[in-house]
């Protein structure tokens, strides 16, 4: 078929990262789901109850920015509708990842929001990471909770839930979501030691400029301080 000839090598990067997901204990059982700008609202996305240890490209569906199965023989994720929201406010972003990696999560169930200004190339790489309020996951107000963050953010905890990293391409989005639960374990690990240790305003200038010389800064943001979490209430 001409389509699944196109796309061979894009479906292919997607189970490869769904995989490493898998591997990794981000994604246990079918949990998480991979998405791949390939055109003008049109996406590659990974199905639903399907493990992202084991996709293969067949597997993989093409939808648009409504989210309706343009072709593909498997249901998509049903949680599409929360990249597509992604999608509609960032054009900078050509690929998604959500999962659920334990560490991150585990803020996610606590509501608890990250620190800044600890750890260099979280700065540099991520800046701010909100806590999003949580709706009933695979329903569009569950996609309208990121809303408010996507201008200033490339990774969002989802309460209760899990994490969304966005990139610039399969790679980084990936790895965004590497750095994120890497942190978080760090974190947990260094409360155990004892106060965490910010950096000072200047070094903190100095880490923003650097994040916005490399490129790794939203198209919108402001380099605020604030994680914005969501309401424990």
């Amino acid at each position: 078929m001409v389509f699944e000839n196109e796309f061979i090598i894009a479906k292919e990067a997607m189970c490869e990262v769904g995989r490493r997901l898998y591997s990794k204990g981000f994604s246990a059982a079918n949990d998480g789901n991979v998405t791949l700008r390939v055109g003008e609202n049109r996406f590659l996305c990974t199905p639903t109850m399907h493990s992202k240890g084991y996709l293969k490209p067949t597997d993989i569906v093409l939808i648009d920015i409504d989210g309706n199965v343009v072709s593909g023989t498997k249901n998509r994720s049903s949680e599409a509708l929360l990249h597509l929201e992604a999608y509609r406010s960032r054009p900078d972003v050509s690929a998604i990842v959500h999962c659920h990696p334990p560490h991150a999560t585990a803020y996610a169930i606590t509501h608890t929001a990250l620190p800044r200004w600890v750890l260099a190339e979280v700065e540099i790489f991520l800046g701010s990471i909100p806590i999003a309020p949580y709706k009933a996951p695979g329903t569009q107000e569950f996609a309208e909770t990121i809303r408010p963050y996507l201008a200033d953010s490339n990774a969002i905890i989802l309460a209760n839930h899990g994490t969304l990293t966005l990139g610039k391409d399969l790679e980084q989005a990936f790895w965004w979501t590497e750095v994120l639960d890497a942190y978080c374990r760090i974190l947990i690990l260094a409360g155990q030691l004892g106060p965490v240790q910010t950096f000072i305003p200047s070094q903190q200038v100095e880490l923003a400029a650097l994040r916005e010389k490399w490129g790794f800064g939203t198209p919108a943001s402001t380099g605020s301080n604030s994680n914005l979490p969501c309401d424990k209430t």
